[in-house]
């Protein structure tokens, strides 16, 4: 690696474009306000001990950036509070298109209400639910009973809907292609329910600016539900206990105390809504208690029981699938031995480990398990590619073909020169007559798997496959109409995500799962890939290509711990010392707009900045302002944006579309997104676009460029861990320059401090079915 010398003192920095004022700015100054900011960055980043409970809630909380953890240091940026409304209004499903989901919906939901209706004292399914879920479950049912037609929930009765999907008898190449984006949708409450809404947040000395969201979460009866329990305020991003106790007790006077039964219900959601945002599907109910306890709840056993008598939770007992009653019948012994003290429980019995699980993520992992399971037993066992397997690029690709022609579920692992074998894999099932396709979970990765499997219309985004706005189409019964489906970026799948692809393959088809365990994992909650694996459920096919270069070494030893020395001859590898934050603002300007381009012959277009967090003296922010007003100045005459500015369009909660300003006018913002033009509605521009210079880990996994510039201020230290330097120093194709301020806490990261731990429920699930085919 070659060392810089230090440069000269920052430049002043540039005015800030993106600290816009928004929904959850206006919110954070009145009782009930303070929302959070950017959103879901740090599922898997370490907590940073320095950082305030406050600071590490409101960088977790959404704004659809492919989530990294919790900031390091510094407050969020205004700008994401806003961006957890539309990450809201993003998630409403569009039930004008939900015709062809009705069927699995229906599956899901008796299957869950059977396994409950086996217990005494049953949850009513759906019974807690509130706002897009419940609207979802109340259209379900309509349509089930003939209430209402489907057409009933068009957004607009004037108009059709767009299609979903191409059907069984078109043409195989959709005719928007297999590259454009996801168009923004404006979704939300009626005007009457949000201004109810507000009256009543008025009462409650919350500000107006939360009446909005509060009517998209809780749906039209948002007063109603927020004037008879108050503690619902928890329900919208951002919202701390402390914020909808004042609430509370402004609406309710004396009436409400710390162990008001609604309090403590909406505590224990909200709790679990937390951890969901790190990861977690599911939490020990000993680490709810005890968070409970921090709160004032005065017995935070009873609340517990409460809150899952109530619906709010599920109860499961570690190693069981089904028997609730059981485990609630456990997890009360445990909150009294614990209550007891050591005398109090048995020395001879291993303690039972209760979890506590919303239900919708413990619907999406017994769906995916079951659905797992499903296509492992379903497939032909005897398919002979032996012949397909002779033609492969190399021994590992050959090894893949083989494996997946015995198998209804594989699992493939390898770093980014082992993407050419689930390519070539794809390519062999095409010549065999089999209607293979390929997905990736960015645009840039669409290119990169096309461009190795020859035949561009055999890839697509996993986003566009799952919305119907691309791929193959579907079957009469709405499964995907394929044979073979190759999901690369596999740890990027969070477990809602998979469960809602596993259910529309039929049976028979075969499912790849392809990725590199070393990065950082989904932004949503779940950690699929690594269950699967972990649970030995299916055949694991481990690449034996290494990624070639210095920085393929560099990235490989830092994903077995070691942060080595490489030579690189070509400045493949720069390490660029500095002092402070504000001597990192400076170089990395500096390297961009001069020294890259340079020495490389890299443009600054195809050099992407990488930090920690969006705060911070040089978080994405604080660098996205130094990179416009050297490389793109102007007046930001358009919700802070200019033509010709990079930016990252976020079309939903965990995407980000890099693409660049085209132009603006009353539709809204013009962008380009990779040859795409996609068009951002005024309302939406300052939620779902924000500056791209500079991007966060989390952002940048799944896309590849020209050269990366990796920035790490010294007080970014405790946001380090190894899959985020794995993922971070394995963005750039041909160069890396490493901005390096954090002294030892670098090679301490590698070393030390591998991917954060999460709850999921996936692994005993899986390990419980029958697969015959594991090995």
């Amino acid at each position: 690696m070659t060392a810089l010398p230090r440069g000269e003192s920052p430049d002043p920095a540039a005015e800030d474009d993106e600290g816009r004022e928004d929904i959850g700015a206006a919110a954070a100054d009145g009782s009930a306000g303070e929302h959070g900011t950017e959103a879901a960055d740090g599922a898997d980043a370490p907590q940073d001990t320095g950082a305030s409970q406050d600071a590490e809630e409101t960088q977790a909380t959404r704004d659809a950036d492919a989530g990294e953890g919790p900031e390091p240091v510094g407050d969020a940026d205004a700008d994401g509070a806003a961006a957890q409304d539309t990450a809201q209004a993003s998630q409403t499903p569009e039930l004008s298109e939900a015709a062809a989901e009705l069927a699995a919906q229906r599956e899901l939901r008796l299957r869950i209400e059977q396994r409950k209706a086996g217990k005494d004292g049953p949850i009513a399914a759906g019974a807690k639910l509130s706002g897009p879920a419940a609207d979802l479950l109340a259209a379900v049912r309509a349509v089930e009973s003939g209430e209402k037609p489907g057409t009933a929930f068009f957004d607009s009765p004037a108009s059709a809907p767009a299609p979903r999907r191409a059907s069984p008898q078109a043409a195989p190449a959709p005719a928007r292609g297999a590259t454009a984006p996801e168009q923004p949708t404006a979704r939300g409450a009626s005007p009457e329910a949000a201004a109810s809404a507000a009256t009543v947040l008025a009462e409650g000395g919350a500000p107006e600016a939360l009446a909005r969201p509060a009517a998209s979460v809780l749906g039209e009866q948002a007063a109603v539900i927020l004037r008879e329990d108050p503690w619902q305020l928890l329900s919208l991003p951002g919202v701390r206990p402390e914020q909808a106790d004042a609430f509370a007790r402004a609406l309710l006077g004396g009436e409400c105390g710390p162990d008001d039964e609604r309090r403590t219900a909406a505590l224990v959601g909200w709790l679990l809504e937390r951890a969901a945002l790190r990861g977690h599907t599911a939490l020990d109910a000993a680490e709810v208690r005890t968070a409970l306890s921090g709160f004032a709840v005065t017995d935070p056993g009873a609340a517990v029981q409460h809150a899952v008598a109530e619906g709010v939770v599920l109860v499961f007992q570690d190693g069981d699938d089904g028997a609730a009653e059981e485990a609630a019948g456990q997890q009360e012994d445990a909150v009294e031995d614990s209550e007891g003290g050591p005398e109090a429980g048995a020395e001879d019995e291993a303690p039972v480990l209760v979890l506590l699980g919303l239900d919708r993520y413990a619907l999406a992992e017994e769906s995916l398990a079951d659905g797992l399971a499903r296509l492992v037993n379903s497939v032909e066992k005897g398919a002979d590619w032996a012949e397909a397997a002779t033609g492969a690029p190399s021994p590992s690709a050959a090894e893949l073909i083989r494996t997946v022609a015995t198998a209804g579920l594989v699992a493939h692992s390898g770093g980014e020169s082992a993407r050419a074998e689930p390519a070539a894999l794809i390519a062999a099932a095409r010549g065999l007559g089999l209607r293979a396709v390929g997905t990736t979970h960015s645009v840039d990765g669409l290119h990169r798997l096309a461009a190795a499997v020859g035949d561009p219309q055999a890839v697509v985004t996993l986003s566009a496959l799952l919305s119907g706005e691309a791929g193959p189409g579907r079957e009469a019964d709405g499964a995907f109409a394929v044979d073979l489906l190759v999901v690369l970026d596999a740890p990027q799948l969070d477990v809602e995500t998979a469960a809602m692809l596993v259910e529309s393959l039929a049976d028979g088809t075969r499912l790849v799962l392809s990725g590199d365990p070393g990065v950082l994992a989904s932004a949503g909650a779940g950690r699929v890939f690594a269950d699967v694996i972990a649970a030995r459920a299916c055949p694991h096919v481990v690449s034996r290509t290494p990624d070639p270069g210095p920085i393929g070494e560099l990235v490989s030893g830092i994903g077995i711990g070691e942060l080595a020395q490489v030579e690189a001859p070509g400045r493949e590898v720069v390490i660029v010392p500095v002092r402070d934050a504000g001597e990192a603002v400076h170089r990395t300007v500096q390297l961009v707009a001069d020294s890259v381009p340079r020495a490389l012959g890299v443009p600054s277009s195809d050099t992407q900045v990488i930090t920690v967090g969006h705060g911070g003296s040089a978080g994405t922010t604080a660098l996205n302002a130094a990179l416009k007003q050297r490389l793109n100045p102007g007046p930001g005459r358009f919700g802070g944006f200019d033509p010709g500015d990079r930016v990252v369009h976020v079309p939903a909660p965990g995407r980000a579309v890099p693409g660049s300003v085209v132009s603006a006018d009353a539709e809204g913002l013009h962008l380009d997104c990779s040859g795409a033009p996609v068009v951002v509605p005024q309302e939406l521009v300052e939620t779902a676009v924000r500056h791209g210079w500079a991007l966060s880990a989390h952002q940048a996994a799944g896309m590849r460029w020209p050269a990366a510039v990796v920035v790490l201020p010294g007080d970014a230290a405790g946001g380090l861990s190894r899959p985020w330097v794995y993922t971070a120093f394995s963005r750039g194709e041909r160069h890396l320059s490493v901005v390096h301020g954090v002294d030892q806490a670098l090679p301490r990261a590698v070393a030390e401090v591998s991917a954060q731990e999460r709850t999921t429920r996936l692994r005993p699930l899986l390990e419980a079915l029958p697969t015959p085919d594991a090995s």
